[in-house]
Parts: C-alpha cells; structure tokens; sequence
C-alpha cells in the first residue's frame, strides 16, 4: 500500500518541509522502520540492532581511529572514539581537538551515532576529534552526563602531550541532547577557567522540555508547531522526559544539579563565554529555544553565529542530501577557523 504526504504531514508541517525530507519520511514509513519512542526501553536495549539510526557506523579499526575510556568523577569508565587527522595533509601536529556529544535524548546513541560526522570533522577541518559515549538514562540518573562530559574535557587538556593536540585550542559541540550538553560545558569552563575556542550547538535543548507533560507547557512557538510532526514529535520528547525524569522522582533529580543544567536557558552568567555557532532546522520543535540561547549569548556580548537551515527537520545533518553538505561545509569552516587551521 503506497503512503501519501497527506496520510502523514499536517498541512502546515507539509509546506515548511524540503521535498527531499518528505520523500525520505514516506520511504522511512512504507519501509516499515520502527520509531523507538513507541517500543519499551527493555526492548530498545535487548536488540539495538534492530533500532539502530540507518546512518551508524562503525569504525572500529578504522586508520588513525582508536578506542578508549575515561574515568567520570564517580570512576566509571566513559567509552570515548579518538579521531586523529592525517599528518600528511595536516603534519604532525599539535593539533586543535573538537569534543564531540551525539544526540538521543540522554537516552539513545552511541559511538556509532556520529561517527561519519567525526570522519568530516576530522578529515575536513583537521582536528582531532573525541567522540564521547556519555551514559544514559534510566540506567543511569540524569546529570552524571554533564559529569561525564566535564570529565572527558579535563582528562583530554591533561593528556595533551600523548593525544598530539594543543590544550588552549579545544572546541565542544554536539546534536540535540549533545548540543544541551556542550552549552554547559560552555558555562562550566568559563567558571573554571578552561578556555575554549568554539561551541557547535546543534538543534540544542535548552528549555526544560524534558519535563514537560504536556507540549503546550513550552513557550516556544516551533514547538507548538511541530509537535505532531513525523520527526522528533511530542510523542518522542516524551518518551525521552520520562525515562530522564520519571514522574515521581523528577523534582528530587532536578534538585540534585544546577537548574541551568536541565535548562541552559536559565543560566545566570552570560558574560566571557567562548565564540558559538548555532544551527537549528526551519521544520524542528527545538528550533525556536536554540535561536533563543543564541540571543542570550548576544545579549551577554558574546560573538555568536545563529544559522537556520530551511526545510530542514530535526535529524537534518545526518542524512544524504543537499543540507546535510551545506552542513557538514559550515562545521569544517567554523572548525578551522576556530583552530587556525583556515
């Protein structure tokens, strides 16, 4: 039975969306590919194989590719992906470094998530990059992320020496719950001292979206707009919220971190942080609260580059059409600029 653009877009979503990304939805559901948020986490988790996004990859034994692990604050070990340029374009280094975060609500992804976006990094701006496999949640309270996160930021200035890089020339950046968690790290290493070259915040949470129970609680009016969209619809952020902060136990959770870590929006010091570029989708619920955490960059004097790419849904970046090369161009370009590598 063929599926019709009517039988799954809104009409309103319907005329915002890149053909491209229409074609792709339709295929996605005549091919019968089963959105997560609709299986329980223990059936997610008992065969990841079969919930895999079709853009993973795995590059275990790839050139100049290693795998590793660093201690969180806690000492539980962090699976990390090290990418490392080739020094017959780029030399021998030291090299700038790009921490890289995937995305997945806290809850999904790993170090296959991101893995061709590393390769582009790496092979396009010359940087060496750590792709960093946070833990998730409900296996693991929200928060130790962040943890995760710092820990692995840290760990990488110290081990300058043997990872080749310069540790004044680090940038963070990420997707989705990734960019939420390199917003942070922004804030954290202005309050500490580390100095960073560049925040790549992509498609970013920044509100208290997570705790919602409702979409209408959000004041943003993108998420309003696609709420009931094919891709990151209400129904995902939810599922998302509730594994992250359970019902019963969300305030308590909440309680344990700084409020600006669950929404970076309310974060009280605006001033001295590092340069960023932000990017959002035109047809993503997240696309207003990104562009709103660039204007309080801006509002703080912070050099920031806001970007939204039309047509585009949330998971733009990651798949084989015109966007995503217009994409991965303006990360390589902000990337070596950022490192000195132009």
């Amino acid at each position: 039975m063929s599926i019709k653009a009517e039988d799954v877009f809104k009409p309103h979503i319907l005329a915002k969306y890149d053909p491209e990304m229409v074609k792709y939805v339709l295929e996605t559901k005549a091919a019968g590919i089963p959105p997560q948020h609709e299986f329980p986490i223990q059936e997610i988790r008992a065969d990841p194989a079969r919930f895999a996004a079709t853009w993973s990859k795995d590059v275990s034994g790839y050139e100049r590719v290693v795998e590793g692990g660093v201690a969180s604050k806690d000492d539980t070990k962090v699976p990390i992906m090290i990418y490392h340029p080739d020094p017959a374009q780029y030399g021998e280094g030291p090299y700038g470094l790009h921490l890289n975060f995937h995305g997945g609500g806290f809850v999904l992804g790993d170090l296959t998530t991101d893995a061709e976006l590393c390769l582009s990094m790496r092979d396009g701006a010359g940087v060496v990059v750590i792709d960093v496999n946070y833990r998730h949640c409900p296996e693991t309270l929200w928060g130790k992320c962040v943890e995760d996160a710092w820990a692995v930021l840290l760990w990488a200035r110290e081990s300058a020496t043997s990872l080749k890089i310069n540790p004044d020339s680090i940038s963070v950046g990420g997707i989705s719950a990734g960019g939420q968690l390199s917003c942070i790290l922004q804030h954290k290493a202005r309050d500490a001292g580390v100095p960073l070259k560049l925040c790549l915040a992509t498609v970013p949470v920044t509100s208290e979206g997570f705790l919602y129970r409702e979409y209408a609680e959000s004041p943003f009016a993108s998420f309003h707009e696609f709420a009931y969209g094919p891709v990151l619809p209400w129904a995902r952020m939810k599922f998302f919220g509730e594994l992250c902060f359970p019902r019963d136990d969300a305030e308590e959770i909440c309680a344990m971190w700084p409020d600006w870590w669950v929404a970076p929006l309310k974060a009280k010091n605006w001033t001295g942080l590092c340069d960023t570029f932000i990017r959002t989708g035109e047809c993503d619920p997240l696309r207003d609260e990104g562009e709103a955490y660039g204007a309080k960059l801006i509002e703080g004097g912070n050099k920031v580059t806001v970007k939204r790419y039309i047509g585009a849904p949330h998971i733009f970046m990651y798949l084989d059409w015109h966007r995503k090369h217009e994409f991965d161009r303006d990360t390589n370009a902000a990337l070596r600029q950022a490192h000195g590598t132009a």
